[in-house]
């Protein structure tokens, strides 16, 4: 038998050394920080000195006639309180955002139980249903608008043909419904939970496929109904997802403008006015750059005091 040799060693490897501006490349922390660098710039520049201006503003007079700080007082803050379309803007934002967001939560579990069942064409239902949150939302306030024409909307002319308008009509014995008009508020609560609906109904599929498979089976042994299942099993365990669905629908809802803007302009005489385009008729429109910001300011504490509830009531549900 041969002898074994032993094994030979392994030479030495040395790592080099850099100097200069490599090693600042080598070290992590100076990486973190350069690749965070455009996000910062981006937030500090876009974000952080408007908003800064915009809290500026709301303490002066300033208008585009007198672009100048003069002074920081109170004064606008009163008047935008004293103002009744500003306190009709912001009942209506809490109205649009809250009424919207509850039937959208209704209307996203009924969508999410039926998409998670095996049945043929899903993937198209699924595809039909994700087309208006992937629609720019200037166009679909612009068909909207359309479709809500107090005159030649679509909608009345299907319900005159089903009798739902016209004469001896089951809704109303006119010809059109006047949506812009009668029912400026409903109209542009209807939009929102069209527009808000995809995004929530995937949140909560992805919530329901998230569900242990073992909660399910024992759920299945017990023999329990749907109903029981639903509200004793599924919504509890859904409950920080729900949450979140929920919040995210508010703040789209809650700052966005372009419905108001394109399909309703605030009317009839202000009474589908939100604070974001409230803020806007005043300081760009009507050149009074102070009560705008103003205006928009009341938006902080209001979508800071929801979001800080809503996270602390999700945090809360995960713990138990």
């Amino acid at each position: 038998m041969s002898a074994i040799s032993p094994p030979t060693s392994q030479p030495d490897v040395t790592i080099p050394e850099y100097t200069g501006w490599r090693s600042w490349l080598d070290n992590e922390r100076f990486l973190a920080m350069l690749m965070l660098l455009p996000a910062v710039i981006y937030i500090i520049v876009l974000v952080g000195f408007p908003f800064i201006m915009a809290i500026l503003y709301s303490f002066s007079d300033i208008t585009v006639a007198s672009p100048r700080i003069d002074r920081l007082t109170l004064e606008t803050f009163q008047a935008t309180l004293g103002d009744k379309v500003f306190r009709t803007a912001l009942w209506n934002t809490l109205l649009f955002s809250v009424v919207s967001q509850v039937i959208v939560i209704i209307l996203g579990n009924i969508l999410a139980l039926a998409l998670l069942e095996e049945f043929r064409g899903r993937w198209l239902v699924r595809l039909l249903i994700l087309l208006p949150w992937a629609t720019p939302i200037a166009i679909s306030a612009l068909m909207w608008w359309l479709l809500l024409d107090n005159v030649n909307s679509p909608i009345d002319w299907m319900f005159r043909q089903v009798g739902l308008l016209g004469q001896d009509g089951v809704i109303s014995n006119a010809n059109n419904m006047y949506w812009r008009v009668e029912y400026a508020r409903l109209s542009v609560i209807l939009i929102y939970v069209w527009r808000i609906l995809p995004m929530s109904t995937v949140i909560l599929l992805a919530g329901l496929t998230s569900i242990p498979k073992d909660v399910k089976d024992a759920v299945a042994i017990d023999g329990v109904g749907f109903w029981t299942e639903f509200f004793e099993v599924t919504i509890p365990l859904l409950r920080p997802v729900l949450l979140v669905a929920f919040l995210f629908g508010v703040i789209f809802t809650f700052g966005d403008m372009t419905v108001i803007y394109v399909v309703t302009q605030g009317g009839p005489t202000n009474a589908t006015q939100v604070l974001p385009s409230w803020a806007y008729y005043q300081g760009i429109e009507g050149g009074s750059l102070a009560e705008g910001a103003a205006t928009a300011i009341f938006m902080l504490p209001v979508l800071f005091g929801v979001a800080l509830i809503l996270l602390r009531t999700a945090r809360r549900s995960e713990v138990n």
